[in-house]
């Protein structure tokens, strides 16, 4: 599976030079914004509906903290190929050269990530950042089990990184009682108040850490931040986009 899903990539991300996107008023404008449900199942294989409500509803609040939708891309990999939703990505990333927003939200194991029927490993992943993004200014949200396993391979000095967990914990909230993973309800929670990414992860982290209390767990997940040096200095001024009165 990891074979296929490398010759994926090739194909997916090899393309001709990008575009400029459209200008909004917003300081996302020109921004390539991706949300892939990777995942649609509990852990007993069984389909349940928290991933699909993720990244449903992930869209709607990035678009209203002001990222475009003419250059933002969804998949759920239950119904689109992933060769799909790489090819849409690279399109999308042709539309949007300023930056780039990155979220995965999928189940996770201690050295990959569920990627539809096959696997996303790091350095499957850091080949897919680097050849979409470059060095444009990036966030890279990863929601999963075991998803601090990413962050080594992704950091960079035009990069943030946030996961769900540490490389070896687990994180929650992924049955079909559920509306949403524990991890992206609480990025749902924090972002109609955050300023901008750094305030989005603090919020995010600290509901994580309040709901796991709450019920009890015995080991955290502890979502893990990495900010590179450049990134340190450009994503206080990347403020969030508020609704007016």
């Amino acid at each position: 599976m990891r074979g296929l899903l490398i010759l994926w990539l090739a194909a997916a991300l090899c393309g001709s030079p990008a575009a400029a996107a459209e200008a909004r008023d917003s300081r996302f404008a020109g921004w390539t914004a991706a949300i892939v449900q990777a995942d649609w199942r509990d852990g007993r294989g069984r389909p349940i509906e928290a991933f699909d409500n993720a990244r449903r509803d992930l869209v709607d609040a990035f678009v209203r903290a002001g990222f475009a939708r003419e250059t933002m891309v969804d998949y759920s990999l239950r119904t689109d190929p992933p060769q799909q939703a790489l090819q849409g990505l690279r399109d999308a990333a042709a539309r949007g050269t300023r930056g780039c927003l990155l979220y995965f939200t999928s189940h996770g194991a201690p050295d990959h990530m569920v990627f539809g029927e096959a696997q996303m490993t790091p350095d499957v992943m850091a080949n897919l950042v680097r050849r979409t993004c470059a060095a444009r200014p990036t966030v890279v949200i990863v929601s999963a089990c075991y998803s601090g396993q990413f962050v080594n391979a992704l950091e960079g000095p035009n990069r943030m990184v946030l996961t769900a967990a540490r490389r070896d914990r687990t994180s929650f909230g992924c049955g079909a009682d559920e509306r949403y993973p524990w991890f992206d309800g609480c990025v749902l929670e924090a972002l109609p108040a955050a300023a901008d990414f750094l305030a989005l992860a603090a919020g995010a982290r600290a509901c994580v850490a309040r709901k796991e209390a709450e019920a009890g767990v015995a080991l955290p997940s502890e979502p893990q931040l990495f900010v590179g040096a450049e990134m340190q200095l450009r994503l206080p001024t990347l403020r969030f986009e508020r609704p007016g009165p």
